[in-house]
Order: structure tokens, then C-alpha cells, then sequence
């Protein structure tokens, strides 16, 4: 008897112990993630000629309401404006159907936001997708020259449309005249 209080109480001490110890775990990455990001954000004065367009796209949970979908976003576009970013473009996709699941779910909110900011933005924009329970998955590239010719097309809706000339319309025309 005595040893099975003596192994209660061990055990009642050991997950103290690792109580604490998870405790400090996440202070001290929190501690980090503040010296990381004051790094970066030193780093961003120096790299702001060094400004490339990026594209990143992101979804969130189908569980969410407008608000908190609005909330969300938001958040992330905080954070690229707080580190001096320029948000180009920004797109509203909606609930859409995945191609596989994630986390159990079969939809999810996209949001796709463009912006030009300094190579080390991204790296804080990330950490904020990983760190968010919201976001189900996340991608985000550097847009290169063709790249940003196309979404620059796609943001003025050019792009996804038949563009019907007026010869073929006459051509169509006249050849259904024909066969009357």
C-alpha cells in the first residue's frame, strides 16, 4: 500500500514537472518568435529595395463564420502591412470543394492576396499560418514576370473568357445564311 501511495504521489509529481516544462517550452518560443520577428523587421529596412511580388493563397476552416472569416483575413493583411508590405490584389474565392480532405473536412474558405514586400516578410506571414488553428493549408510563391503578367490580366478579367472577334461572329453569320 505504501508503495502504491509512494508511486501515486510520483506520479502526480512527474506531471507537475511536465506541466512546467511544457510551460516553458512555449514561453521560450514565444520569446523567440518576438527576437525573430524584430530581426526581421530590422532586416526589412535594409531589404526594401529588394522587393519581389508575391502571391499566396490560403484556406480556412468551413467551420467559421463571415465574421471570423473577415477576422482572419484581416489578421493576415495586418501582418503584411505592419512589416511593409503592399497589398496588389486580393480575391474572395469562397467555400469550395477540396480535391482530397484535410483535417477531416471536405471545403474550405480560399482567400489569395497579392502583394510586393521584402524576402523577409514571407517568413513572418508563414509563421503566422502556422501558428493560426484557422488556416488549413497555406502556399505562397514569387511571382516572376510571366507570372505577374498573368494576374495582372486576371485581376482586370481578361483571363477565363472567350474573346469573340466581330469577323468570326460575320463568318458564323454569313455561313448560317448560306445554308438557308
Amino acid at each position: 500500500m505504501a508503495i502504491l501511495v509512494k508511486l501515486i504521489s510520483y506520479n502526480e509529481y512527474f506531471q507537475k514537472i511536465s506541466y512546467r516544462v511544457i510551460v516553458y517550452i512555449h514561453y521560450f518560443s514565444y520569446l523567440c518568435t518576438l527576437i525573430l520577428r524584430k530581426i526581421i523587421l530590422s532586416l526589412n529596412t535594409v531589404f526594401s529595395m529588394f522587393q519581389n511580388q508575391y502571391e499566396t493563397v490560403f484556406i480556412l476552416t468551413p467551420v467559421l463564420s463571415e465574421i471570423q472569416i473577415k477576422e482572419a483575413v484581416e489578421k493576415f493583411k495586418k501582418t503584411l502591412t505592419d512589416t511593409g508590405a503592399e497589398i496588389v490584389h486580393e480575391e474572395h474565392w469562397g467555400l469550395r470543394k477540396l480535391a482530397y480532405t484535410i483535417q477531416h473536412k471536405n471545403t474550405g474558405y480560399y482567400e489569395l492576396i497579392q502583394f510586393q514586400a521584402a524576402p523577409t516578410t514571407v517568413a513572418l506571414l508563414e509563421t503566422d499560418f502556422k501558428r493560426d488553428e484557422r488556416v488549413m493549408r497555406y502556399l505562397t510563391t514569387r511571382l516572376d514576370k510571366y507570372a505577374l503578367d498573368y494576374s495582372q490580366r486576371r485581376s482586370k478579367g481578361l483571363v477565363g473568357r472567350k474573346n469573340v472577334e466581330p469577323a468570326t461572329t460575320d463568318k458564323v453569320e454569313a455561313s448560317n445564311e448560306a445554308k438557308a
